[in-house]
């Protein structure tokens, strides 16, 4: 689904990031997790075309993501805030998405179904724009857009942020459905060591922009290596 090759990411010639290979099989739920810094979120930013490398390359697919638009036709992400078109309504904003993939607004209404307990009464039908809504209902918003169209593979960063404890369980649910029953791969980075353990069937552990640990599964003895990172840092 997802591969990369011999990838790196300078700042002012300060290394970030150096991935020499990472493969991300269909079906996968990822954790990705590391400390503020790590470059998780350069990370993504590459692997969406974002940014340039200094070296190596992203595919999709068998798509390099610097290439060819391709990947964009079944690839949903939410990195952040910035993703959002603030002067729209959360309704203009989901038609907006649904039409780019030739979704018709009753698909769109129906899909946004799944969504509904997500929402929680707080997003549709409220007729204000994006800019006044709260930043975890912004990132709500961002959430569902990406996972609109039921890409077959979906990248967000961070996406338990800003979230109440109920939306959060929510959030968890969502990625195991879209995992499980639409066959979606999921490519995550969270500071919820708790979430990531519990849904993802695979975790990398990023510091300094290189990977020190890739595990299957999260075993108690996984569940103990990322408490322990998070309390020292390291592994």
């Amino acid at each position: 689904m997802l591969e990369i090759d011999n990838l790196s990411k300078s700042f002012d010639k300060v290394e970030v990031l150096n991935i020499p290979q990472l493969n991300v099989r269909a079906g996968e739920l990822v954790g990705i997790v590391g400390n503020n810094g790590a470059g998780k979120t350069t990370l993504f930013r590459l692997c969406l075309d974002l940014l340039k490398g200094e070296t190596g390359n992203v595919k999709i697919e068998n798509e390099n993501v610097s290439q060819t638009e391709m990947w964009k036709n079944f690839t949903g992400s939410f990195l952040d805030e910035r993703f959002l078109i603030d002067f729209l309504t959360p309704e203009e904003y989901f038609c907006f998405i649904g039409k780019l993939y030739g979704k018709t607004k009753t698909e769109i209404d129906e899909i946004l179904l799944d969504f509904s307990q997500f929402m929680s009464n707080e997003i549709l039908g409220k007729k204000k724009y994006i800019e006044k809504y709260s930043k975890g209902n912004k990132q709500k918003i961002g959430i569902v857009g990406a996972m609109l169209m039921r890409p077959r593979l979906l990248i967000l960063d961070e996406p338990f942020n800003y979230l109440d404890p109920s939306s959060q369980i929510e959030m968890k649910n969502l990625l195991q459905k879209y995992n499980t029953e639409f066959g979606t791969t999921v490519l995550l980075s969270s500071h919820n060591i708790q979430y990531v353990a519990d849904i993802c069937n695979r975790i990398i552990i990023i510091e300094r922009g290189k990977i020190v640990r890739d595990e299957i599964g999260a075993t108690p003895a996984i569940r103990e290596e990322l408490e322990k990172y998070f309390e020292t840092g390291t592994v």
